[in-house]
């Protein structure tokens, strides 16, 4: 068992690795062109190819977005609840509780963990969850809402062309799959690569209140994860892959936010780190328990 996990976990230190070495040597890594290249290329493409030709039943995805819609809304009701408890801003902390790092960490950790079929079901949750953060999230943290944010992100029209070869017996044109797939392909090492750019960018805040949310960030996943799972009946690679998703630290994601909206950016990217490190370290126990 041991050499398993060491065989999931190792790909994805070595490419966050890759990407702190190279921030902390000075070279240069643009971040935000490679951020757009994710956001417009390759995610959309890793969506449809992940999607449009898994043999999975259509149930199993569905019930993917559901658990994602679900896990969204008892973050947000238990963040929220411990923030206002301990009189915490709830601009500035909830985004970090509610929005877990499912992208960076998450779909690797899943791919490496339960091969093709589980990066199709992390994609799924992924998808959803980041189609509420991009909208709701950013709405929230910012104070309005954009239905042009909406209707500008590509993985939208990605889902619903998936949909299309999923739910019908059209078959993708290989020269398509191929194409998506080859692009697709990028999602994964260079999220991780700037995942650790940006790690090594960013300050630590207040490590008290770090060190508290982080935790509770990371044991409140593990456990709203164990209950959809048993609420939706689920087990193997899907039950797998909630628990996994829900249990990842906070997204650098919500770093990037608090620093555009003035949302207390330092104390935010302490949380970020903090969860991250605390995140790696419970990484070994967390996978031996969902293999």
């Amino acid at each position: 068992m041991f050499s398993v996990i060491f065989s999931i976990l190792m790909p994805i230190f070595v490419c966050v690795g890759i990407g702190y070495g190279w921030s902390k040597s000075g070279k240069d890594f643009d971040t935000s062109l490679v951020t757009a290249i994710v956001t417009y290329f390759a995610t959309p493409c890793l969506v449809f190819y992940a999607l449009a030709k898994v043999e999975l039943a259509p149930s199993y995805l569905w019930n993917m977005g559901l658990a994602a819609l679900v896990a969204i809304l008892a973050f947000a009701l238990i963040g929220g609840a411990v923030l206002a408890i301990f009189k915490l801003p709830q601009r500035a902390f909830l985004q970090a509780l509610t929005w877990p790092n499912v992208g960076n960490i998450g779909l690797p950790l899943c791919m490496l963990a339960f091969g093709e079929e589980g990066l199709a079901l992390a994609v799924a949750f992924f998808t959803v969850y980041v189609v509420v953060q991009m909208t709701l999230g950013v709405a929230f943290v910012s104070g309005s809402f954009s239905l042009k944010s909406l209707l500008k992100m590509p993985i939208i029209p990605a889902t619903a062309l998936a949909a299309v070869f999923l739910l019908s017996d059209l078959t993708v044109p290989d020269w398509l799959f191929n194409t998506t797939k080859l692009i697709g392909d990028l999602t994964v090492p260079l999220m991780l690569f700037t995942l650790g750019v940006s790690l090594a960018s960013l300050k630590i805040g207040r490590l008290k209140v770090a060190f508290g949310l982080s935790a509770l960030r990371l044991v409140m996943g593990f456990c709203v994860g164990l209950a959809i799972v048993w609420g939706l009946d689920l087990s193997g690679p899907a039950a797998g892959v909630i628990i996994l998703q829900c249990a990842m630290p906070a997204a650098v994601f919500c770093y990037l936010f608090a620093q555009l909206y003035d949302q207390r950016p330092e104390e935010v990217a302490g949380l970020v780190i903090v969860s991250t490190f605390m995140g790696f370290v419970s990484l070994p126990a967390l996978l031996w328990y969902v293999l």
